[in-house]
C-alpha cells in the first residue's frame, strides 16, 4: 500500500462509528470489518478524490482500498472508478473491476462495483465478450454482475443496431440463468426485463411467455410490473 492509500485508510478510521458499524455488519451478514461510515461521506470523499487525482493514482488507490477488505474501503474503491469516461484509456479501471467481479460476496459491494463496471462497458462494448464468461462462473455474485453491469443497455431510449444486438446477447444470458433459483439471480433477471419493458414491452412479453415462464413467481411479477396493457 502506498503512502497516499495508507493516509486515506487512516482518515477513514478516524470517521468510524462502532455502533453504526455493528448495525451494518448485522444487516449485511458478513464477517468483513465495517467502520460505520455513511454513504454520503463516502460519496463526498470519492468526488473529491476523483477531482484531485489523475487516473493512474486513482486506480492505485482503488486497488489498495479493495485489498484492505473493509466494507467502506471497498465501496470507496468502486466509487473512485465510477464516472462516464476515464480518458485517455480506461483499461486499467476495467481490469480492476473485472478482477474484483470474480470474488464478489455481497450485494452491496457487487452493486457498487457493477455501477462502475457499467460505465466501462458503455465505453467499450467489446468487453461484453469477457462478461459473457461470467454467466457460467461458480460464484453466484459474478453471474449476477453480468446482468447488473449491462442494465444500461435495457434503458437505452434510441438503441442502434449494435445496441439491439447486445440486448439480445444479454437476454440470451438471462435465459441461461432462468433455471438458477438463487433469489438474487431471479431478481437481476426481473430488473433487466422490468427496465426493458419501458423501451420494448413486446420483447419482454415474448420473453415472459417463453423462457421467462420458468422464472419464480415473484420475479415474473417484478418483470411485468411496468408493462403497459397489451
Amino acid at each position: 500500500m502506498n503512502s497516499g492509500s495508507a493516509n486515506l485508510l487512516a482518515h477513514l478510521r478516524t470517521l468510524s462509528d462502532p455502533a453504526k458499524a455493528a448495525e451494518m455488519a448485522a444487516y449485511h451478514k458478513t464477517t468483513r470489518e465495517f467502520l460505520g461510515i455513511s454513504a454520503q461521506i463516502l460519496d463526498e470523499m470519492a468526488r473529491d478524490l476523483r477531482r484531485d487525482h489523475d487516473v493512474p493514482v486513482r486506480c492505485d488507490m482503488a486497488r489498495d482500498l479493495w485489498d484492505c477488505d473493509i466494507h467502506e474501503t471497498r465501496i470507496l474503491a468502486a466509487k473512485l472508478l465510477t464516472q462516464a469516461r476515464m480518458r485517455p484509456d480506461d483499461a486499467a479501471a476495467w481490469d480492476l473491476i473485472a478482477t474484483w467481479a470474480q470474488d464478489f460476496d455481497s450485494w452491496a459491494l457487487a452493486d457498487h462495483a457493477a455501477i462502475a463496471g457499467a460505465k466501462r462497458l458503455q465505453a467499450d462494448p467489446a468487453r461484453l465478450e469477457q462478461v459473457a464468461d461470467w454467466i457460467a462462473h461458480t460464484n453466484m455474485w459474478t453471474r449476477r454482475a453480468a446482468l447488473v453491469m449491462t442494465l444500461p443497455l435495457a434503458r437505452l431510449p434510441h438503441p442502434k443496431a449494435g445496441d439491439i444486438a447486445a440486448r439480445e446477447q444479454v437476454l440470451g444470458w438471462a435465459e441461461q440463468l432462468v433455471p438458477d433459483r438463487d433469489r438474487f439471480i431471479q431478481k437481476a433477471i426481473a430488473w433487466w426485463l422490468r427496465d426493458l419493458s419501458r423501451r420494448n414491452p413486446d420483447r419482454v412479453r415474448q420473453f415472459l411467455a417463453g423462457p421467462g415462464a420458468a422464472l419464480s413467481l415473484p420475479a415474473q411479477r417484478e418483470a411485468a410490473r411496468n408493462l403497459p396493457p397489451a
